[in-house]
């Protein structure tokens, strides 16, 4: 009994370590040079395949490339760290404020409905359209899977991407997206630069028509919390809505600075 016992420990050992090092060959390795990255792809296929991801999509992946551009964008957004007004003077502020008021008068009806819909005024909407992609005049070129699927293999941001390029292969398998489609350097799309899971969620039609990008950016917006007719601004209640667009902070008060003045108002840069 005494030996049969061992037997069995022994085997149950076994099993288990097996089944620890089954776990680990599931997930796909990253790594921080394109190096690894065809074989990545060929791990990640695997799981993908596993979890129901589709033919088309999976046959897109595979022709992805390694987009060293990409990675190198991703490690060098130093505009982030500028101050208010040095962010403006770099972005183009006063173009776009200048430019923002014209568009809210020309489509007025546009936005009059937007608003009317998901309670979002004009002013940050056309901001945010503006300081996207200079009102859909550059939208990037970048291929779109490929930038994901690169920042889903290197390791500093791999889940957060890893979750993006799964949604990127549902949208292809839906004709939403295809492989070939083209964006901005981290893979977002469209007039006002949706990612996949934000477009899986909150995106109404062709993000590369205006007023469809402009709706899913207030149905984004109206989905985080915004409240029709209350202030946008920093310490008001649709502040945070504009903060769950974008994560910078510079960002965030410029987009709100910008909004205010298109909306009419005359904030100033703090």
């Amino acid at each position: 009994m005494i030996e049969f016992r061992k037997m069995t420990t022994a085997a149950v050992t076994a099993v288990a370590m097996l089944a620890c090092l089954g776990a680990r060959a599931e997930a796909a390795t990253c790594g921080s040079s394109g190096a690894g990255f065809e074989t990545w792809k060929r791990e990640f296929v695997g799981e993908a395949q596993a979890k129901g991801v589709g033919g088309a999509s999976i046959a897109a992946l595979m022709q992805a490339n390694y987009a060293s551009a990409t990675v190198a964008a991703d490690r060098s957004q130093h505009s982030f760290g500028l101050s208010l007004e040095q962010f403006l003077a770099k972005r183009g502020a006063s173009t776009i404020v200048a430019r923002g008021r014209s568009l809210k008068q020309s489509q007025g009806a546009l936005f009059a409905s937007i608003q009317q819909r998901y309670g979002v005024p004009p002013g940050p909407l056309i901001a945010i359209w503006g300081m996207e992609t200079g009102f859909g005049s550059q939208r990037g070129n970048q291929n779109m899977l490929s930038s994901i699927a690169t920042l889903a293999y290197d390791c500093r941001r791999s889940e957060f991407f890893t979750d993006q390029l799964y949604a990127a292969l549902k949208l292809i398998d839906r004709g939403v997206l295809s492989g070939g489609t083209r964006g901005s350097m981290h893979g977002e799309v469209g007039q006002t630069q949706f990612m996949p899971k934000n477009i899986l969620a909150y995106g109404t039609g062709n993000l590369d028509v205006a007023a469809n990008a402009l709706n899913s950016t207030a149905n984004f917006l109206r989905a985080h919390g915004w409240r029709a007719g209350a202030g946008y601004q920093p310490g008001e209640a649709n502040f945070a809505a504009i903060q769950a667009w974008n994560a910078a902070g510079v960002y965030q008060k410029a987009i709100a600075l910008m909004g205010r003045q298109i909306d009419g108002g005359s904030a100033a840069a703090e």
